[in-house]
C-alpha cells in the first residue's frame, strides 16, 4: 500500500508520545527514549516490545523529516478537516476502515470512498487510492516508489567516549539490533538457490491501470503487492520479506575533534530495506565525557596551571600536559596570576589539517601551611615588598 494510506491508520505522534505541534528537539528526545526502553537487546523474545519499536522507528523517521512531517500533517489533515466527511466510525473526518461507505465530498457530490482503495462494493474492480496522493503530491505512477520495495528506515544510536578519545578520534564498536539484510537470501526474499521474476500481472511495473467511466485509475498490482516481482518460493528464514532482525556489531571511526552531541552519519547501515531495497543510514550520536585536566574551545585545548608565587615572579619553565605528552611552557618574570599563554598547534586535530592551539591559564596556588624558616622568608619579602614601593591595591577602590 502507499505510505500515505499507512498514515492515515497510524497516528506517529500518539506513538511518540508527542502533541502534533512539538519541536524536532521533543521528537528527538521521545525517540530516544523509547528506544532505550524498547530495544530489542533490552526486551529479549518480547515480540510485543519489538512490533513497538519497529512503531516507534517509522514514526522517528517521519516526523524527524522535515519534508515528510508536513506531508503526513497535510495528508491527515486532508481528511480530518473538511476535504471529504462522512463516516463516524472512528477515522479522522469518519475516515472509513472498509469499503461500501458513501461520502460527501465539500461540494456536495456523493462517492464510495471504497472505490477508493479498490475494496469496496466492486471488489477488484474498486479504484487507486494510490493515484488519489499521486496527484496531490505530484507523484504519477511512474516516477512512484510509494509500492516499490522499500528502502529501510534510518536508525539512531548512541556512544560515550573519553574527552581525549573524542579530541584525537578513535575507533569503536557498536552493537545494533535492527532489522537486516536476510543472510540465507542476502535480501530478496526468496529461497536460496531461487530468485524472484518479474510479475506477469503488470510486467514489472508494480501497477495495473484500469478504466472508470469518465476517470483513468492506475494502482498498485494486487499479484505482487506493488513490487513488480513474484516471489514463488520464499526463504523459510524470513518469510520472504528479505529482512530479519538479528544483532551486529559494527566498528565505527570516529573523526578526531568531534564535539558531545554531534552525529555522525553511517549510510547504508540503517535499517535493512524490504526485498533488496537500498537499507537506511545509521547516525551515531556521540556523547563526550568531562575531562579532569582539560576543557576546549573549538579546537584550541583549555588547561589551567597550578604555579607557585616565586615562578610568577621570578619566571619558569613548566611541564604541561597535552593530548600526546608534555611541552615545556616558559612563564616570563612578573606574570600576573590569571594571564594565558599561548603555544601554538598543541590543541585539538582540525580535519583540514593542523591542530589548534593550547591555552594555559596560570592560577596561584597558596601553600596551607609553612615551616618556620618559610615564613620567616615570606616576612622578610613582604618588607622588602613595602620598602620598595610596591602596593597590591594601588588605585583600587576610588
Amino acid at each position: 500500500m502507499a505510505p500515505q494510506r499507512e498514515w492515515l491508520e497510524h497516528d506517529f505522534y500518539k506513538d511518540l508520545g508527542v502533541a502534533s505541534d512539538a519541536s524536532a528537539e521533543e521528537i528527538k528526545k521521545a525517540y530516544r527514549k523509547l528506544a532505550r526502553e524498547l530495544h530489542p537487546d533490552a526486551n529479549p523474545g518480547d515480540a510485543a516490545a519489538e512490533e513497538r519499536f519497529k512503531r516507534v522507528s517509522e514514526a522517528h523517521s517521519v516526523l524527524s523529516d522535515a519534508d515528510k512531517r508536513k506531508e503526513y500533517d497535510e495528508t491527515r489533515a486532508m481528511f480530518a478537516g473538511g476535504r471529504f466527511r462522512g463516516g463516524g466510525n472512528g477515522f479522522p473526518g469518519g475516515f472509513p476502515g472498509g469499503g461500501g461507505t458513501h461520502y460527501t465530498t465539500s461540494g456536495g457530490a456523493d462517492f464510495n470512498i471504497g472505490d477508493l482503495f479498490g475494496g469496496g462494493g466492486g471488489g477488484s474492480e474498486g479504484g487507486g487510492f494510490g493515484d488519489l496522493f499521486e496527484g496531490l503530491f505530484n507523484r504519477g505512477p511512474r516516477g512512484s516508489t510509494a509500492t516499490r520495495p522499500k528502502r529501510g528506515n534510518d536508525l539512531e544510536t548512541e556512544t560515550t567516549l573519553t574527552f581525549r578519545d573524542a579530541a584525537v578520534g578513535t575507533t569503536v564498536p557498536l552493537r545494533v539490533t535492527s532489522p537486516s539484510p536476510c543472510t540465507s537470501c542476502h535480501g530478496s526474499g526468496a529461497k536460496p538457490g531461487t530468485s524472484p521474476r518479474v510479475c506477469p500481472s503488470c510486467n514489472g511495473s508494480g501497477f495495473v491501470s484500469r478504466n472508470q467511466g469518465a476517470f483513468g485509475f492506475s494502482e498498485p498490482c494486487q499479484d505482487c503487492q506493488g513490487t513488480g516481482s513474484r516471489i514463488d518460493d520464499p526463504c523459510s528464514d524470513c518469510d520472504g520479506t528479505g529482512v530479519k532482525v538479528r544483532a551486529r556489531t559494527i566498528n565505527v571511526r570516529i573523526p578526531a575533534g568531534v564535539e558531545d552531541g554531534q552525529r555522525i552519519r553511517l549510510a547504508g547501515q540503517g535499517e535493512a530495506g524490504r526485498r533488496g531495497a537500498p537499507s537506511g543510514d545509521l547516525y551515531v550520536v556521540v556523547h563526550v565525557s568531562a575531562d579532569k585536566v582539560f576543557t576546549r574551545s573549538g579546537n584550541d585545548l583549555k588547561v589551567q596551571l597550578p604555579v607557585s608565587i616565586s615562578e610568577l615572579v621570578l619566571g619558569a619553565t613548566v611541564s604541561v600536559p597535552t593530548l600526546d605528552g608534555s611541552v615545556g611552557v616558559k612563564i616570563p618574570a612578573n606574570t600576573a596570576d590569571g594571564r594565558t599563554l599561548r603555544v601554538r598547534g598543541r590543541g585539538v586535530p582540525k580535519r583540514s589539517g593542523g591542530a589548534g592551539d593550547l591555552l594555559v591559564t596560570v592560577k596561584v596556588s597558596v601553600p596551607s601551611k609553612l615551616d618556620d624558616a618559610a615564613v620567616e622568608a615570606m616576612r622578610r619579602y613582604a618588607e622588602a615588598e613595602k620598602a620598595g614601593g610596591f602596593d597590591p591595591r594601588a588605585g583600587w577602590g576610588r
